[in-house]
């Protein structure tokens, strides 16, 4: 049987990611492939309930290296209980987010080692990417404005500018770097611009 692949739906918030990964996923189903959607952190049931811990606000402060250890703690679950499975049965997997979010959140916004989120991810996923990465890319002033329409922000939406700045800096230097697995899909265009830019990427994958 051959094997699936796993497709990742990246970006900072406000960007269009859940509408753009219902596109994605209509856009695989009509080329006849089975996918099933999933999200990070979360995806599975234990994932989903170190989710609701991430998310939170709380008063007390979320050290960065504990926050790091728990994203890497979901992944774990999520990548050997839901990921692997499917793919190795010839499903492709649609993501929203994976380790390139970690090193985005946790490495330039709240500033740990990439050498730490490096190491954690060669621990977890070995030698494991994903296929294709799907970037939406929105100035963070469009994308807070977005997100705050949405209603109540989680712990890390609530973060300042500065914060996403520099999240939004880290996926475009990812993206740079590996070129033939990113691509950028600008979010500030229509939503009909942005779903045929997606479909021109997918249709060449």
């Amino acid at each position: 049987m051959q094997r699936g692949k796993f497709i990742t739906i990246e970006g900072g918030e406000g960007v269009g990611k859940s509408t753009n990964i219902a596109y994605v996923k209509s856009l695989l189903e009509e080329q006849g492939i089975d996918c099933i959607v999933t999200r990070e952190p979360g995806g599975t049931p234990l994932a989903e309930e170190i989710r609701d811990v991430l998310l939170k606000n709380r008063e007390e402060r979320v050290v960065s290296e504990t926050e790091l250890l728990l994203m890497f703690a979901a992944r774990a679950q999520h990548l050997y209980q839901l990921i692997l499975p499917a793919i190795n049965e010839g499903k492709w997997v649609i993501s929203d987010r994976f380790t390139d979010a970690t090193y985005a959140y946790q490495s330039g916004g709240r500033g740990v080692s990439a050498d730490k989120v490096a190491l954690l991810e060669k621990f977890v996923q070995k030698d494991f990417k994903p296929n294709i990465t799907l970037l939406l890319d929105a100035p963070v002033e469009v994308g807070m404005t977005r997100a705050r329409e949405r209603g109540k922000l989680d712990r890390f939406e609530e973060e300042r500018s500065a914060f996403f700045n520099k999240v939004r800096k880290n996926y475009l230097e990812r993206a740079k770097a590996e070129p033939e697995r990113f691509k950028i899909i600008d979010a500030t265009q229509s939503l009909e611009q942005v779903q045929n830019n997606i479909r021109q990427v997918l249709t060449l994958t």
